[in-house]
């Protein structure tokens, strides 16, 4: 039986839970597709998974910056082409040739209007029955919680870029 994972909160560390995992499961020679959503490719821990065996990415080939600076346009471009790589996803992880499928910041996009949370949670419901699932993101909604198995609140104490220091090469991102 698969289980779904959900790691939120405001603190840094949600995707790096989820890659661990994606670590431990191709170290047992489980097969994994990460899916990533509002983010670009242009980090170090997809440079550093591409050269795990059974990890997969699913490159980020359209970049459309920060949500909050799109206009409506650019809004409905960057929605359509996020529903779209979910539906992809999806489609990929149900063919069963994968043990593991990470939606990293699937919730953000589902809270951003960038992908359908009722199509996150149907595919959840409906996904083959050994499929381990992972979401990532801050703030899930009840519907969400309430299909996890595992969820994971990692809370922020302390964090440079309060003090105004902006994210770091290799470390941040």
């Amino acid at each position: 039986m698969g289980y779904v994972h959900i790691y939120c909160g405001d603190g840094k560390g949600k995707t790096s839970a989820a890659l661990g995992l994606a670590v431990r499961a191709a170290g047992r020679k489980r097969k994994i597709l990460l899916v990533r959503f509002l983010k670009t490719d242009d980090s170090g821990e997809v440079a550093a998974l591409r050269y795990i065996p059974g990890i997969e990415v699913m490159p980020c080939d359209k970049v459309f910056g920060f949500v909050s600076r799109m206009d409506e346009r650019q809004k409905a471009q960057a929605a359509a082409w996020n529903q779209e790589r979910f539906e992809k996803g999806c489609r990929k992880a149900g063919e069963g040739k994968y043990d593991v499928l990470i939606l990293d910041e699937i919730v953000a996009a589902c809270n951003y209007g960038m992908v359908r949370e009722e199509d996150v949670i149907r595919f959840i419901k409906e996904r083959p029955e050994k499929l381990e699932v992972v979401l990532t993101g801050r703030d899930p909604s009840g519907a969400l919680l309430a299909l996890a198995d595992y969820v994971s609140d990692i809370r922020m104490e302390r964090h440079p870029f309060t003090k105004g220091i902006a994210a770091r090469e290799g470390i941040e991102w």
